[in-house]
């Protein structure tokens, strides 16, 4: 028995779109295989990520570079930094430095780092808790 659909289906032609889209998507994969295979392209994901990691390196050592406070021994920054404690810090941390409302004591520990540079960087940035960051105003 002969099926009903043979001659329905005999003298159709494929869809212009069908055959619009069936020949870009393998344009496109043709491309795609050749600009991502390294053997083809040259490109790779590990260099890309090689260049990112030796950026954060570059990163990493410039900012370990602050290891010493350039304005300790400046009288002239030493006075700006007593008027800007005054202004800034004085009211959580005290005029004395062993806290006040809310702040706590900088004349002892200093749970966050007591290097220049962690220093820098909670005053800076903040610290969860309370601290807020002072970046923009100092």
């Amino acid at each position: 028995m002969e099926s009903p659909f043979k001659d329905m289906e005999q003298h159709n032609r494929v869809p212009r779109g069908f055959l619009i889209l069936l020949f870009g998507l393998i344009a496109w994969g043709l491309y795609y295989i050749a600009a991502y295979t390294p053997q083809f392209s040259g490109w790779s994901q590990y260099t890309t990520l090689r260049a990112d990691l030796i950026l954060d390196q570059k990163r990493a050592a410039s900012s370990a570079v602050m290891l010493e406070n350039p304005y300790e021994h400046d009288e002239k920054s030493v006075e700006e930094g007593k008027s800007l404690y005054a202004k800034n810090c004085a009211d959580c941390h005290g005029k004395d430095l062993k806290g006040g409302d809310g702040g706590p004591s900088l004349a002892g520990h200093l749970k966050y780092g007591e290097e220049d540079s962690r220093k820098y960087q909670s005053i800076s940035k903040g610290l969860p808790g309370g601290m807020p960051p002072f970046e923009t105003e100092l």
